[in-house]
This record gives structure tokens, C-alpha cells and sequence, in this order.
């Protein structure tokens, strides 16, 4: 599933080419994702002017003057500018065109979401409900720290609940933790002030190295330019079970946590 750096490097490859072009047309070959592509989409956007592409949390906000266009990428999916005469695939569900380029949106699983919505109004739901952003100015160690008092959870379990945190997927908290030498089945009330600035600052360095370094590719994703993301050559412990930990050479481990693989050194992270 596309996370967090892999949506960011998306919005970093399209903003540039899009913001600022008006929609030409809409075509909507597979309307049956998540759910239901709007009926009305492609009279809600034809003729007008994308203004700007943010990102909350996993989700795409295409912000148009009278709503914006709310995207998901589900477990599979990608959005890539492509020529116009370039034909689809039959997993190709949408697409926008900005006169000469196309805005691409495939998704084999299609888990994905295509959605609109009148910022004006609030958030919708699903926006509301999310938690903090880890790349923000108001996460840091202090809020880490306020955050989990009194919770019993593990704290990759914390980390990963994105109604807490947004963002912070199985990879990046894996690898997270490690760079902070935090135990993930700690539990989350025994991060102290210390250890919970050095967790902060090591969520914020490894979302940020892996956004410049285009994502961590799992099978399906590529970013927006449809180059795959490279991130995952620089993994110190996930997916390197039995391999020497680059701190100590002990033996990477892999537990099950939530059931999803966890990878960590138990001589270099501590409960």
C-alpha cells in the first residue's frame, strides 16, 4: 500500500505539471472503486482550474475554485501524466485531461477512492478523523510524549493508528523505531521525555529521507512521474530478517504484531 513518502513523491511529481491548467475533459471508464465515482464528475470539473494539490495524510486534495477532487490510492493504485493519445489499460478507471497531458489514475484492486467535495463546508469525515501529521510543525517529542500517557499498547501499534498519527506505515515505523533503539512491542505509556523526542525526530528524518529518496516501491507503486521509488535499498531492518544489524551484526529479527511483520535488533532496542 502506498504510504505516506510514496503519496508525498506523488504530489511532488504532478504539482509542477498540473496547477494552474484548466480540465478539458473527464473520462471515467470504471466508476465502481471503493466507492462510487461521483456521475457528475465530469461536469463538476470540465473547464475548470486546478489551483493547487495538497496532501492530507494518504489522501490527494485536487483544490479547484468551487470544491476539490479527493484521491486515494487504495492498495495499489498510482496517478501518472501520460500523453493524450497514449490508450489505457484495462485498469486505467479515470482519467483528467489538462489539454496536452492526461492525469492517469490505475488501480488493479481498486481500493482506491475518487471522490469529491466542498472544502467550504468542513472536512469531509474522513479527513476529520485523521490524527496529526508527523511532518508538521506541532509533532514533536512533547506531543509524542502528552500522546501516550497512560496507554498500555505497543508503541508501533501507537504509531501506526492513523487516527493518532497519520502516515507512519508498517516500513517507516519499523524503521522508526529502530534508528530511536525503541522496542515496538514497548508499551507506549513507558516513552519517556527523552526517548520520546528521539523517536519524534527519528519518525520525522526517516518520512523525510524516504520522500527524497521516492518512496519504498512494494510491488505496485511508482510516483507520479511513473518512476519507482527507491527507499527501500536504505531499509536497516525491514524485510532483513536474519541479516546483521548494521549497528551491532546481530541478527535482524521478525515477529508478528497486529499481524503485520515487524523487524527489529533486540540487542540494539530496548522495552
Amino acid at each position: 500500500m502506498p504510504e505516506l513518502p510514496e503519496v508525498e513523491t506523488t504530489l511532488r511529481g504532478l504539482s509542477p505539471h498540473l496547477a494552474g491548467r484548466s480540465v478539458t475533459a473527464v473520462d471515467v471508464r470504471q466508476p465502481r472503486l471503493r466507492e462510487p465515482v461521483p456521475v457528475d464528475l465530469a461536469t463538476r470539473l470540465s473547464g475548470s482550474a486546478l489551483q493547487a494539490i495538497e496532501r492530507r495524510g494518504k489522501y490527494l486534495c485536487f483544490l479547484f475554485d468551487h470544491g476539490a477532487l479527493l484521491i486515494h490510492l487504495g492498495m495499489s493504485g498510482s496517478l501518472r501524466i501520460v500523453p493524450p493519445d497514449q490508450p489505457p489499460s484495462g485498469h486505467d478507471h479515470v482519467d483528467i485531461a489538462f489539454g496536452d497531458r492526461v492525469l492517469r489514475f490505475r488501480d488493479p484492486r481498486r481500493f482506491g477512492l475518487v471522490q469529491w467535495y466542498d472544502p467550504r463546508q468542513g472536512d469531509p469525515p474522513r479527513l476529520a478523523r485523521l490524527g496529526i501529521e508527523p511532518l508538521s510543525a506541532a509533532f514533536d517529542g512533547s506531543w509524542l510524549y502528552r500522546a501516550t500517557r497512560g496507554l498500555g499498547l505497543p508503541i508501533k501499534s501507537f504509531l501506526m493508528d492513523g487516527h493518532r498519527i497519520v502516515g507512519v506505515g508498517n516500513i517507516y515505523a519499523s524503521e522508526s523505531l529502530f534508528r530511536a533503539r525503541v522496542h515496538p512491542l514497548m508499551p507506549a505509556r513507558r516513552l519517556g521525555p527523552r526517548r520520546g523526542q528521539r523517536l519524534a525526530s527519528a519518525i520525522r528524518e526517516v518520512l523525510a529521507e524516504a520522500i527524497a529518496a521516492g518512496g519504498s516501491t512494494l510491488r505496485d507503486f511508482t510516483g507520479g512521474d511513473g518512476r519507482p521509488g527507491y527507499f527501500q535499498h536504505s531499509h536497516a531492518v525491514y524485510g532483513r530478517e536474519g541479516e546483521a544489524c548494521p549497528c551491532c551484526a546481530a541478527p535482524i529479527r521478525r515477529i508478528v504484531l497486529a499481524q503485520r511483520s515487524t523487524f527489529l535488533c533486540t540487542r540494539c532496542q530496548r522495552c
